[in-house]
């Protein structure tokens, strides 16, 4: 689960993917097992829900350079693009509304551009948090 957003400009509209991702965490009780994986570029922490295990991901990237951490962790954890789920923001939904998008385009936003050109795949489910428009 990729939590999509720009690491240095953490509790932004644009990086509400993180924010989920650190609220998720708080409730699998893994909130305290963050931890830098240099080798994807990303702060990661496992946990189980239902019996699966769950990599948590947030890029320590640019929005339009997350796919590159995501596709590096894809590489590590062993997982196909099918396995992997996208949290990010989307303008065009009213704020706090969320939707499940299963593949297909990126429908403009560069960090899901960028996770579909770096695992050449657009298979990857997302769950889009709407942020509304400025």
């Amino acid at each position: 689960v990729a939590g999509l957003g720009n690491y240095g400009l953490r509790g932004t509209r644009h990086s509400v993917g993180m924010a989920v991702l650190d609220r998720l965490a708080r409730q699998l009780a893994v909130a305290e097992g963050w931890r830098v994986d240099r080798r994807c570029c990303a702060d990661v922490a496992m946990a189980t829900a239902h019996g699966l295990q769950l990599v948590l991901l947030k890029p320590r990237r640019f929005m339009n350079l997350n796919g590159l951490s995501v596709a590096s962790a894809a590489e590590i954890y062993n997982l196909g693009p099918e396995d992997i789920y996208l949290v990010h923001d989307d303008l065009d939904k009213a704020l706090g509304k969320v939707a499940i998008k299963l593949g297909g385009s990126a429908r403009g936003h560069n960090g899901v551009q960028s996770c579909i050109n770096a695992l050449h795949s657009n298979e990857m489910t997302r769950l889009r948090v709407g942020i509304g428009r400025p």
